[in-house]
Order: structure tokens, then C-alpha cells, then sequence
């Protein structure tokens, strides 16, 4: 039989196609689920649609209902579509007709947003979290190795003396751009999305500013059908936010992969943190360092990937939408472990001293010397000229004193100028206000 065809197997397979892995996807907006319900029935009593012993049980068993998914008791029953149900279901079996109240205004469709809206904001914080402890991490790595200087590169040819202060230093002042960028995604995710329903309002008299406040969220998505319509470009700035911190740490775990191959011998790790060889006995593979970069660039296909099951949809809902779940969900996971297994790795790097020593480093200084020409008077372009003519012939003599004084080089870290940096991008997360009200809401 053909899959359109109206029999019982048929439809059978149209519905497993269409859930897919949604109900997997569902586990993890359980408890968010019963925040938002929590302050949707708040909000109905008080606008008159909920009797007041109604609320008092309701909110009772959803507690119960939360406590049970803090410890892992909940769970997705067979034969039942999604969480929304599920939690529907509970309350109907153990309150009755009070448990079929809980739906009035709403509509799944704004119930799936809201919760999608709380689980991001929750997800973004706890990135956030790990984020600044790589920092703290980076920048103590850097004042620690600041007098150990290494090769700086420009088309992986030696080109200028760099320190580790300034190769730790950088990826710490990147991880804060990256947390500017979060941040944005963080304040379009921070809207209420709750009394849009179907993505065309209720005729019940809501009052969304209550939901808002009782759910902690900043703002409002007031227009009901941009409300909907934000379904997908939010996910997309989410990934793109993501992609952003997922990019630092490839190109930091791209770096530690050269540092420790032999023909560098820079850094180094103990054997415990790195592989080996079925065959070679003298293997050191950097496994971490590469498993770290591939997932990254993975993520930073993410925006892409949601841009492309989205790009062609017009106003209002489409089940294309369920399937964003599927790519974004357990991106958080990864980026975590990512960032958790980098901090794992720096902790316990090995610098090699007076690496720039070795003879072939010596063009390096090439510039130190250009420049000390010049402070003694001679027009820079003559003193390139002459530089290159001694390289040329073989008669140029480094000048291995480094004087780099100006803000943010060698001997300028700027550490606490970039921590300045980040201490003001973390005051603009209200994470405080947040779990303020969701503790209300719940405890």
C-alpha cells in the first residue's frame, strides 16, 4: 500500500513520520513546559477564567509534576504525542475536570514557544557560565606565560615575535566579542511569546504582561503574528551565537594541534590527555585538541542549516519548524563539552622556554632591527631596504631585545582592560532577575 493511502497502516507511518524525534526532543523542554503553565494559570484566574480552588490544585500537582522532572522520575508515556499532552494527561488523571482547564488561551503552538523561549534562555546561561571560566582560564594562562615567547606566523611563515601572554590573551579577548554576540541572541530570546496562540490571539481578555513578569522575561513579543514568525529566526540567532564561540575554540584547538607537532614542539600535554598508536610506539596524539575542532566547525554550520529549513516559509506555523529542535537541541551539549574539555587541556599544557633561540627563528627579529635604525635616524624605507639586503647576503645579525611597550602587545597585555571588557558584557544578562522569578514561580 502506498504511504497516502487511508488505511490503518498507512496512517501508522505518516505519524511516526511526522513525530520523528520529537517526543526525544521533548525531554528536554519538560520542566519549562510546567513553568510556563504555571504562569498561565496564574494569569487565567486572574482575569476570571480559572476558579481560585482550580488554581490551588493545579498549581499543586504541577510543583509535583516539576519535582518529579528535577529527579528524573517523568516521563514520556507511549501513545501520548508530546509534553504538552503529557502534562495535560497528569493533571487530568489526578484532578479531573480542573485538569482539562489548563488549555484555555492557548494554543500548543504558543505553548511550544514558550517553553522553546525558557529552555534557550536557561541553555545560553549555562553557555555563558563556562564560557567566562575559560576566560578566567585564558587569562591567567597568559599573565602566567607572559615572558615565554613563541614564533608569531603571517602565511605559516615566521614573521614577528609573539608571546603565550598574547597567544592566551587573544583567544580570552575573542571569547568576549563572542559573548557580545550571545548576548543579542540572548536579549531576541528573552520575549515573552505566551497569549499569541495559534499566532493570531484569543478572544479570552489575557493579560500577557502578567505571564511576562511572572515568567521573568524582559519584553513582550507583542504583535501575536511576529510572535510566531519569530519561530526559526530565533533559533537561527541562537546558532549563529554559538557558531561564534564554537569558532574561537576551532581555531584554538587548530593552533594547540601545530604547537605540539614535533616540527613545532611548543606545547605539550601529559600522556594521560593525549592517544596513541596501534602501531607506533612514540604517538602523542592530540585526539582532544582535534575532536574539539571538528565538532566546532560542525556548529558553525548550525546557522546555515536552520537558514536553509526556513528560508522559504511564509507567516504562521509549519511543522518544517519541529525539526529545528532536532539540529539546535544538542548543539548546547556539545558546545559544553567543548568549551569544558579546552579548559581540561589548558590547565595542564606544558610551555617549551627559549623557543626562539633556535637559529631559524632569527628573521624574526628582522623588524626589531628595521625599527632600531630607525630610532637612531634613518628613514624607515632605506632601513627595510638595508635589512634586506644583509638577509640577502647573509650578514644580518638579530637584534633578539624585544621593546613592544604599546597597548596590547608583548609587553602590554591590556589583561585587565579586556576583563574590564567582560565584567560589563555580563552585567547586561539579567540572570539574576530570571531566577528570581522562576524560583517564585515554582518553589
Amino acid at each position: 500500500m502506498k504511504i497516502w493511502q487511508k488505511d490503518k497502516a498507512a496512517l501508522a507511518a505518516v505519524d511516526q513520520f511526522t513525530v520523528g524525534r520529537d517526543r526525544e526532543m521533548d525531554a528536554y523542554l519538560a520542566p519549562f513546559d510546567v513553568q510556563g503553565s504555571l504562569a498561565h494559570i496564574a494569569m487565567l484566574e486572574s482575569v476570571g477564567l480559572l476558579p481560585k480552588e482550580d488554581l490551588t490544585v493545579l498549581q499543586q500537582e504541577l510543583k509535583n509534576i516539576y519535582r518529579d522532572i528535577q529527579e528524573g522520575k517523568f516521563t514520556l508515556e507511549d501513545g501520548v504525542e508530546d509534553i504538552h499532552s503529557q502534562v495535560e494527561l497528569l493533571l487530568t488523571r489526578r484532578l479531573g475536570e480542573a485538569g482539562k482547564k489548563i488549555h484555555s488561551g492557548r494554543s500548543r503552538n504558543d505553548q511550544v514557544l514558550v517553553d522553546l523561549k525558557l529552555f534557550l534562555r536557561s541553555e545560553l546561561e549555562s553557555i555563558v557560565t563556562e564560557t567566562k571560566q575559560l576566560f578566567d582560564l585564558l587569562q591567567t594562562q597568559s599573565e602566567a606565560y607572559k615572558q615565554y615567547l613563541l614564533p608569531g606566523y603571517t602565511h605559516l611563515q615566521i614573521a614577528m615575535p609573539s608571546s603565550f601572554g598574547l597567544w592566551f590573551g587573544a583567544y580570552a579577548e575573542s571569547l568576549v566579542d563572542d559573548l557580545i554576540m550571545l548576548q543579542g541572541a540572548y536579549k531576541v530570546v528573552n520575549k515573552n511569546p505566551l497569549g499569541s496562540a495559534a499566532g493570531y490571539g484569543s478572544s479570552f481578555p489575557l493579560n500577557r504582561e502578567m505571564t511576562t513578569r511572572l515568567l521573568g522575561f524582559e519584553h513582550l513579543n507583542h504583535n501575536v503574528v511576529y510572535a510566531q514568525m519569530g519561530r526559526g529566526k530565533t533559533e537561527k540567532l541562537v546558532a549563529f551565537a554559538l557558531s561564534g564561540i564554537a569558532a574561537t575554540l576551532s581555531k584554538m584547538a587548530m593552533d594547540a594541534c601545530l604547537f605540539m607537532n614535533q616540527n613545532f614542539g611548543f606545547i605539550s600535554f601529559p600522556d594521560e590527555l593525549t592517544t596513541g598508536s596501534s602501531i607506533m610506539p612514540h604517538k602523542k596524539n592530540p585526539d582532544v585538541w582535534e575532536l574539539i575542532r571538528s565538532h566546532c566547525n560542525k556548529l558553525q554550520a548550525l546557522p546555515n542549516e536552520i537558514a536553509m529549513m526556513t528560508v522559504n516559509l511564509p507567516s504562521g506555523y509549519h511543522r518544517d519548524l519541529q525539526l529545528l529542535k532536532e539540529n539546535l537541541f544538542p548543539a548546547f551539549g556539545t558546545l559544553r563539552n567543548c568549551l569544558q574539555m579546552s579548559r581540561l587541556m589548558l590547565e595542564n599544557i606544558r610551555i617549551k622556554e627559549d623557543i626562539l633561540t633556535d637559529e631559524k627563528y632569527q628573521y624574526l627579529f628582522s623588524v626589531e632591527v628595521v625599527n632600531r635604525l630607525v630610532l637612531e635616524g634613518m628613514p624607515f624605507r632605506e632601513a627595510y631596504k638595508q635589512v634586506g639586503l644583509d638577509i640577502e647576503q647573509g650578514k644580518f645579525r638579530p637584534d633578539t631585545q624585544i621593546h613592544h611597550t604599546h597597548e596590547g602587545s608583548i609587553g602590554n597585555l591590556q589583561n585587565d582592560a579586556v576583563k574590564a571588557q567582560m565584567d560589563d558584557v555580563l552585567k547586561g544578562f539579567p540572570f539574576a532577575a530570571v531566577h528570581k522569578a522562576i524560583e517564585a514561580l515554582v518553589k
